[in-house]
């Protein structure tokens, strides 16, 4: 079963239906049939396709990640590619809000709206976040407890919480001890490697059977609670972060496939649009993840051993598009709050959302969570972020298939080097 063009269109169908058929609707909302069909049609379906997702999530991860330890063999060239993995991952998201900010400090999202900081949002979001809440919680941990928390204290609660880098590291103990004993572990190999045919083919079955239905349900019910009225209070903010999203799209992901990978960058557009639809409609990286593994894998032509590692560990530290949203969002508010930002203070942002974006969780709305905490370092009011709250789901949908689709682009860079590196020592011998 392989991810094709049909469910491509498909999907993209399914979301521009969805777009239409909740925009408007939204005209409507406060008629009590609209709410009825969103909450018992749109939210079902929508929310029935992401629970069978989630379902997937965690056997897809820790399978995957055993294999693709096992798969590469040596733990010295495991090590290598982690740390390359990793310094990909933390330039990206440098790269990436640094264009954020380049972009708002150009168009000036912010100018002529501090009226905004008086409204309704800003007040409900200060009552109910912010008084020794989760936002407040999130922004007392440090990065040495991201660090702490890699090792899980409790593998079966870190699976039960879906906390994917403890998930990680668990499998990555298990995968290098695969390898150690390597003589004793044939027949578990096989098992994971059969395991890894199930989960796969169930993930395909949704995708095939599912995906679509569930796309539409979840886009419309968002345009029908947030709509196009939310968008034009907020236009130059919303238009900022699809700027910045899209040359940092094009930009930076295009560049690193076409010059690093030396493949070309609409072939790859092409070939993982599937995976992109469905971060789209989910807005989630971690939902997304079984189907961008499957879709990197089979389109993409990336190795197993290289995707099952760069994939999950990009769905848990690389956040671009959450970063990009950070940016903008940060000198939108100062804007609105009549301060500039000096430099220091846009470094600080850089480094700040750059490092907390290792260990967040690949889930909706976690950027706000973050951008709370990157306020917080520049003295910004966090209560801010209520104005944004009603496009963030909207802006969620596009930031998470960026997301989702560097992680599919770094894994295909280290891929085609890996290959040429291979290549380049047969040669010699």
């Amino acid at each position: 079963m392989k991810v094709g063009n049909k469910l491509t269109i498909q999907i993209v169908i399914a979301l521009i239906l969805g777009i239409i058929v909740g925009s408007v609707f939204n005209l409507m909302a406060d008629q009590a049939w609209v709410q009825w069909i969103d909450q018992y049609i749109f939210n079902v379906l929508g929310q029935l396709f992401l629970n069978m997702i989630f379902m997937m999530v965690v056997p897809v991860v820790f399978i995957s990640i055993v294999l693709g330890v096992v798969n590469v063999g040596d733990p010295k060239m495991l090590g290598g590619i982690g740390i390359k993995t990793l310094a990909f991952y933390l330039v990206s998201t440098a790269l990436a809000i640094t264009i954020a900010m380049t972009v708002a400090n150009l168009l000036n999202p912010g100018e002529g709206q501090s009226p905004l900081l008086d409204s309704e949002e800003v007040s409900e979001y200060r009552e109910t976040e912010l008084e020794g809440g989760a936002t407040g919680e999130a922004i007392q941990q440090g990065f040495d407890q991201t660090l702490i928390n890699l090792i899980p204290t409790n593998v079966i609660e870190a699976m039960g919480t879906q906390s994917m880098l403890q998930i990680i590291t668990f499998a990555i103990f298990i995968g290098i001890a695969m390898i150690a004993i390597k003589d004793k572990t044939t027949g578990l190999v096989s098992l994971f490697e059969q395991a890894n045919d199930v989960v796969m083919w169930i993930v395909l079955a949704i995708m095939k059977y599912f995906a679509a239905i569930g796309a539409f349900g979840l886009v419309a019910t968002a345009f029908v609670q947030a709509g196009f009225g939310a968008i034009q209070q907020l236009g130059m903010y919303f238009l900022c972060v699809l700027l910045a999203l899209l040359i940092h799209f094009v930009v930076v992901y295009g560049s690193a496939v076409q010059f690093l990978a030396k493949k070309s960058f609409i072939w790859f557009v092409k070939n993982f649009a599937p995976a992109m639809g469905v971060a789209f409609s989910t807005s989630s990286s971690s939902a997304v993840l079984p189907i961008s593994l499957e879709t990197a894998q089979k389109n993409l032509k990336i190795r197993k051993s290289i995707s099952s590692f760069v994939q999950p560990l990009g769905s848990t530290i690389n956040m671009d598009g959450t970063a990009i949203m950070q940016g903008v969002a940060t000198v939108f508010i100062a804007q609105l709050s009549g301060i500039d930002l000096t430099i220091m203070q846009m470094v600080t942002v850089v480094i700040i959302a750059t490092v907390a974006s290792i260990g967040t969780a690949g889930v909706p709305g976690v950027g706000l969570v973050m951008l709370a905490m990157v306020l917080t370092a520049v003295g910004l009011d966090p209560a801010a972020i209520g104005i944004i709250i009603g496009i963030d789901r909207l802006l969620d949908m596009t930031r998470t298939m960026v997301n989702v689709t560097g992680d599919a682009a770094i894994a295909l860079v280290i891929n085609e080097q890996q290959t040429r590196r291979e290549e380049a020592a047969e040669s010699k011998a």
